[in-house]
């Protein structure tokens, strides 16, 4: 059983990859089958992820990032969990170059 399957775990969904995602698709990066406002929502109850707000101190740790990577949602993920003490779930490799727990997924 994985970390993403153990009930004993909460899953969490920020708010910041909302964001991302509606931006995506709007620019015509990502497609989903169905409105981002409807989709994300459903797709978090379905799978029992909790919504997980961002918060102005987890903005402005940013600013106190190394600076390893650019990509702006993805730096503010890493401060709201190292804020908060939180894994982070990623495909992304150079997430886990900052000082935050990470689970890389493929």
């Amino acid at each position: 059983m994985s970390s993403l399957e153990d009930l004993g775990n909460q899953l969490l969904f920020s708010a910041a990859s909302s964001w991302e995602i509606a931006i995506k698709v709007q620019v015509g990066r990502l497609e989903l089958p169905d409105d981002p406002k409807r989709y994300v929502p459903d797709r978090m109850r379905a799978i029992g992820v909790e919504p997980l707000a961002v918060e102005h101190n987890h903005a402005l740790a940013v600013g106190q990032l190394p600076h390893l990577h650019r990509d702006p949602f993805d730096r503010l993920l890493v401060a709201q969990a190292r804020d908060l003490r939180l894994c982070i779930v990623t495909a992304d490799a150079r997430i886990a170059r900052y000082e935050v727990p990470t689970l890389l997924i493929s």
